[in-house]
Formats: C-alpha cells, structure tokens, sequence
C-alpha cells in the first residue's frame, strides 16, 4: 500500500496558537466566573440556613449555653454527614460489584497482553516448585533403568537330527502333544 503524502494544513501555525490562546484565555474567564457564582450560591444558602448570631448584650451565662447548644447542633450535623458518607461508599462498593457482574456476564473480559519470556529449565523447575529447588537437576540420573530381557534363544541343534524326529507317526504325536 502505498501512503499518500500528507496535506499541508488548512490554517497556518500561527493563526492555530492565536486561536488555541484565544480558548484558553475564554475558557479560564468561564472557569473564574462559575467559581464567583457557587461561592456567592453558597454565601445565600448559609444565610438562610444559619441565621446571624446576636453575640452584643449576652452574659456570660448565655454565652456558654449558646455554645453548648451549637455544639449539639454541631454533633447532629456531623453524625449525618458520617451516615451519608458511609451510605455513598456502600453505593459506590454495590454499584462496583454490579458493573463487574455486567461484564462478566457479557463475557468481554479484558486479557492482559503476554509477553514471551525465555527462561531456562532450571529457572522453570525453580518457578513451579518454589524454594524447594536450587541447585540445577540433572534429568538423565532421574530417569529409570530399564533392563532388556534376553529373548529366549533356542538352542541350536542340528537340523537333521530335528527332521529325523519328527518324521513319520512319532513326529506328529509329538506336535500333538505340544500343542495341548
């Protein structure tokens, strides 16, 4: 197959950085604007929620049952905090699960790529069977000896005398006799 030549590009390098230069400048004012906007959200829903505290005039009495009862305020906000939070991780821990179910089910699991080590049989042997091997094993003293039995050799007669025997009644009564 043979490549086309690349084509220049449509615009010129230096209108491509004016315009990248130009995002990045729109978007970092978009970024700054938003972050104004949530603080300034935040700003107006702790005012509705936490009314100004009158502080001028108080004695010292009601100043300490003042903090005492904002302090119980503050011990029934954080224990739902901790109870939402530990609702959010047991969400996040089932919705884990469940997307690992999902692709189990669909069969697509991911297999790591292999990659092809060459390693020698010693290290092979070292591998599967752990610590317990370290000096290198020599395969031909663990093989068995086998020993070869001699076939039975006839003795070797004259042929003669053999014909002579077997011939005639004598000869076939001993066949006869051998094959029973």
């Amino acid at each position: 197959m043979s490549e086309a030549p690349k084509q220049k590009p449509k615009i010129s390098a230096s209108r491509r950085l004016f315009l990248k230069t130009k995002i990045l400048k729109k978007a970092s004012s978009l970024l700054a604007t938003e972050k104004e906007e949530k603080e300034r959200e935040r700003e107006r829903v702790l005012s509705e929620r936490i009314p100004p505290l009158q502080l001028s005039g108080l004695s010292l009495q009601e100043l300490q049952a003042l903090c005492r009862e904002l302090h119980q305020k503050i011990d029934v906000i954080d224990e739902e905090r901790y109870d939402i939070a530990v609702k959010v991780g047991k969400n996040d821990k089932e919705i884990a699960e469940l997307s690992h179910k999902i692709t189990e089910l669909k069969g697509k699991m991911k297999r790591p790529a292999l990659k092809r080590v060459k390693i020698s049989a010693d290290a092979m042997l070292g591998a599967l069977l752990g610590a317990k091997v370290r000096e290198s094993v020599d395969f031909k003293a663990n093989l068995k000896t086998v020993k070869k039995e001699e076939e039975k050799k006839e003795e070797v007669t004259d042929w003669r005398k053999n014909v002579e025997a077997m011939s005639g009644m004598e000869g076939r009564k001993k066949l006869f006799d051998a094959g029973q």
